[in-house]
Parts: structure tokens; sequence; C-alpha cells
């Protein structure tokens, strides 16, 4: 009698676990984030926003040192190749959204400029326009590479194909009379092209990402480096030519032992489809830009106090989300 009461307990558990798994499973919402290499500028802000729209089941209360995200969300970075990487995983469905630089997803959107010729990405919605990435040329301080120029015949990492800093890189050579062809290009990313540039293995590398930059942070701090401008007629070919572009300088101690430079510029803003919730969508967006988020976007990251409604729409060049549209109307930041 004993041995079936046991069987019978057995049999309630596992039907009473089986209804509180699919009852917890139903309030959870899972929501992916496409950033860029670990050690670089998207990935920390991709966790910090994360972070900040999440709001797991038990939860404490908004405003109480809990989240103020959206009820039963569950928000994840997830580590990519960049910019083309996202926009792609972003249409395919791999993704529910992700982080681009602006020129990469306008010529995704309307299949020009270096996307000529493919598919455009008609089902890409902008949520937000997050912060300025800086183009960063980096060589050894010893190095006799003081303009873009210099790099002709030189070993050069351009970053992995797939991401923006590889599309930017091509344009800003181009801008000055050269292409890959007339470099030794390798396609290295994050701690491995920061490896690289150390050792000798290459004399410079192309990073494209919001300073101060992890990966460039570490660098400096272990061998003298430079940074490159990126300045004169070659970046006012490609300002003039890409609107998307700005010339913008990085500050004298950004970086251990480095003086200021002029270099571009481009935004970084953060993506979804048209396929998404709106819902769902407006939650998140609101979540986004709400106080408590603000504390956390204030602390999280060196770029986070740049990231502010006041500039949530600047330089937008894909549709909003309807989702993010209809907060942005409700908070006066759109007619």
């Amino acid at each position: 009698m004993i041995n079936n009461l046991l069987k019978s307990l057995a049999v309630l558990l596992v039907i009473t676990s089986s209804f509180i798994g699919k009852a917890i499973s139903n309030e959870l919402t899972f929501f992916t984030i496409g950033t860029g290499g670990t050690a670089y500028t998207y990935y920390p802000v991709g966790g910090m926003i994360a972070n900040a729209i999440s709001k797991p089941p038990g939860s404490r209360e908004c405003g109480k040192g809990g989240s103020c995200g959206v009820d039963g969300l569950i928000a994840s970075a997830v580590s990519s190749r960049g910019s083309v990487d996202n926009v792609n995983a972003i249409i395919s469905g791999l993704r529910n959204s992700g982080f681009a630089q602006s020129d990469v997803a306008y010529w995704a959107y309307t299949g020009t400029g270096t996307m000529e010729g493919k598919e455009p990405a008609k089902d890409l919605r902008t949520i937000a326009a997050l912060f300025q990435e800086h183009i960063h040329l980096v060589a050894l301080k010893k190095s006799n590479i003081n303009s873009v120029k210099d790099l002709k015949g030189k070993r050069v990492s351009l970053d992995e194909p797939g991401s923006g800093t590889y599309v930017d890189a091509k344009l800003i050579l181009e801008s000055n009379g050269l292409s890959t062809n007339d470099v030794k290009a390798e396609a290295l990313k994050g701690k491995a092209a920061t490896d690289a540039l150390r050792n000798g293995k290459v004399d410079a590398i192309f990073v494209v990402a919001g300073y101060p930059t992890g990966a460039i942070v570490e660098l400096a701090s272990a061998v003298d480096i430079k940074l490159v401008p990126i300045d004169g007629s070659g970046a006012k070919a490609l300002t003039s030519k890409y609107g998307f572009f700005s010339e913008s300088p990085i500050p004298s101690g950004t970086y251990e032992g480095v003086d200021a430079v002029n270099t571009v510029a481009v935004g970084a803003q953060w993506f979804t489809s048209a396929k998404e919730d709106t819902d769902l969508i407006y939650k998140i967006t609101k979540a986004l830009w709400n106080k408590e988020s603000r504390k956390l976007m204030d602390v999280g990251h060196a770029k986070g106090k740049t990231i502010t409604p006041d500039t949530a729409l600047s330089g937008v060049g894909v549709p909003l989300h309807p989702g993010a549209e209809k907060f942005y109307k409700e908070a006066g930041l759109l007619k």
C-alpha cells in the first residue's frame, strides 16, 4: 500500500511539475539582441540594454531596487560578427533584434550602396538610434604609418566580412585612393586583431566602435600605440559622398598615452523586424527610456550616458517599427 501511495505521489509530482513548467514558459518572452565582438562596444552596451528591458517573473517591483523592464521578458545580448551579420540574422528570423551602423542598415534596407545587387531588406525596422561610433585606425607608435595612404603595401586587419568595420574600412581606403588590393588584408576581430598588432603580425587595424572600446584600452596599457588620423581630403570625400559619416575627433587621453586624433564617425542604431509584435516593441522601447534604465545606462558603460531620448531618432534612415513609433509619438518626440 505504501508503494502504491509513493507511486501515486510520484505521478502527481510529475503532472504538477509539467503544469508549473508550462505556466512559467507561458509567462516568459525571450528576446535576443545581436551585438558584435565581445572586446568591442556593441556587446557590453547590448548587455546593459538587455538588463534594462528584462523583467522575469518574481522580479522586484519597479522603483524598489528592481527592474522597470517588460513583464515576463528575458532579453539577452548575443555576440556576433557585427552589423551586416545582425541585419541578416534579423531578416532571416535568427535573432529578434540587433545593432548595426546606420550606413549598413540603410544600404541593406534599400539594396543600394555596398548592398547594391542584393535583395532589399524591406522588413528591417528601427527601434532607436543609440550612440556615435568612431573609426579607429590603430598602429604601433614606432611605426611609420601616419596617414591612410601610408597603409599601401602594409598588413592591415579590416575585420571580418559581415562586420560594419569591414564595410567602412573599404570605403575609407577608397576615399583615399586605395583598395583592398593595395594592402595585405587580414580578417581579424577583437583580441585577435589587437594581439596581432602587438606581436607584429599586422601593421595596423581598423576598429569601428564607440570610444573607449575595451580591446584598445587593453592594448594601449600593454604597448605604445597611436591612432592614425582619418582626415583631410579623404575624410571630406567620404562625408560628402555618404551623409551617414561625419568628421569627429577622439579626445586625448581616451586611450593611455594616445594623443587626440581627427577621424570620422557613424551612428550605431538598434533594429528589429517588421514581423515582431507591435505591443512587445512598444513596451521594449518604453522600457529602454524609463528612469530606472537611465540609471543603469549612466553607470553601465562609458557610452551609456550618450544614449538618450533626445538623440533616439537622430540619423534614422530605416522606418521605425510601429511599436517604437507609437512610443515616440506618446513621448512627444515624434509628430
